[in-house]
């Protein structure tokens, strides 16, 4: 049996599963579904068409379906989706999306942790961790267990890749390649996530593969479409290496760092040359 308390406020066409707990002034709007075993923490706020699934708790004070930020909005019906397992921990917010029947997501087994924030037309992955502060703006996609530190905002229409780790007090404004590590503002990229590999089972020969993936992309001062070239000629083909360089070629805002990176090996070029003429 579900165990509600009678000053939570729940409206007439909200849903509620079994085993649900909604704890003292949480409020639950119309429109809102909890599936099986969710617990809604004290005076959290729930809204619009938003589902929240199996075993989530979300804790006091999080905000979740309220009305996007976005100014385009003309009211449309917009839907927000939360996973399984998650943990929505305080002060969090998850705004509704913007254009008629467009979705924001969360997947399953998710730790947002307190004041985070996912805007607008937003796709979180399964096993994401977004540390305090971290900020999505609109349209963003973050793939699958992919941690992101605190206090890091990324821009609208990024791309973060699965398996990438994202340092604290970062600033993201272009794509995040899959399987990497990196931090800062301007950000940089230190190679492979390699820690994160290992503990999902990724094997020596795939690290490898990666790891000349990688620096064929970022580290050889070659442009992108004949480091990509290069990588399908010299690397075997697993789904892995394909999902690296599907991600690089349909990155529209560009891969971060990669310019940097290209110019930093021009000049090392350049130096050698020099030195080599006196």
């Amino acid at each position: 049996m579900s165990d509600i308390h009678p000053s939570a406020v729940i409206e007439p066409g909200a849903v509620v599963g079994e085993n649900v707990t909604v704890e003292p002034f949480a409020i639950i709007k119309r429109g809102v579904t909890l599936k099986d075993g969710v617990c809604i923490k004290s005076h959290a706020y729930i809204d619009g068409n938003t589902t929240i699934g199996e075993n989530t708790v979300v804790w006091p004070g999080a905000s979740i379906g309220t009305q996007t930020q976005d100014l385009k909005f003309k009211g449309e019906k917009t839907f927000v989706e939360i996973g399984k397992n998650c943990q929505i921990r305080e002060f969090v917010t998850i705004n509704s999306s913007c254009h008629e029947n467009s979705v924001v997501r969360v997947g399953d087994n998710c730790l947002l942790m307190a004041y985070c924030h996912v805007a607008h037309n937003c796709e979180v992955g399964n096993n994401v961790v977004m540390a305090n502060n971290a900020a999505l703006a609109g349209h963003v996609i973050v793939e699958d267990n992919v941690v992101i530190g605190g206090m890091t905002p990324i821009h609208q229409f990024v791309r973060v890749g699965a398996y990438s780790m994202v340092g604290g007090f970062s600033r993201i404004t272009k794509d995040i390649p899959p399987y990497t590590i990196g931090a800062g503002a301007p950000y940089k990229l230190g190679g492979l996530n390699l820690v994160g590999l290992k503990r999902n089972q990724f094997s020596i020969e795939l690290r490898k593969d990666l790891t000349k993936a990688f620096k064929l992309t970022y580290r050889s001062g070659l442009p992108l479409r004949e480091a990509l070239q290069k990588i399908e000629e010299e690397i075997k083909q697993g789904p892995q290496i394909i999902h690296w360089l599907n991600f690089c070629r349909n990155s529209k805002r560009g891969l971060i760092s990669l310019q940097d990176e290209l110019i930093a090996q021009s000049e090392k070029v350049k130096a050698l040359h020099d030195l080599l003429e006196k």
